[in-house]
C-alpha cells in the first residue's frame, strides 16, 4: 500500500493511516497529519506537534 509508519507510535499511525487510506478522500498530507494525531493520542512517546514535509518526484 505504499505506507510506512517508524517510532513507537509507528503501529498506531500505519493502522490509522490505512484505514483513512481506504475510507476515505484525504489527500497524503491530510492521511498523515490524521494517522499522527491518532498515533499520538494512543502512544505516550508520541506528540501532537507535526511537521509535514512533501518531497516533490
Amino acid at each position: 500500500d505504499g505506507i510506512l509508519a517508524i517510532g513507537s507510535g509507528g503501529p498506531y499511525a500505519l493502522a490509522a493511516a490505512r484505514g483513512l487510506l481506504q475510507h476515505s478522500q484525504l489527500d497524503a498530507s491530510q492521511i498523515i497529519t490524521e494517522a499522527m494525531k491518532i498515533a499520538g493520542s494512543i502512544d505516550i512517546y508520541t506528540n501532537q506537534q507535526i511537521i509535514v514535509e512533501e518531497l516533490q518526484g
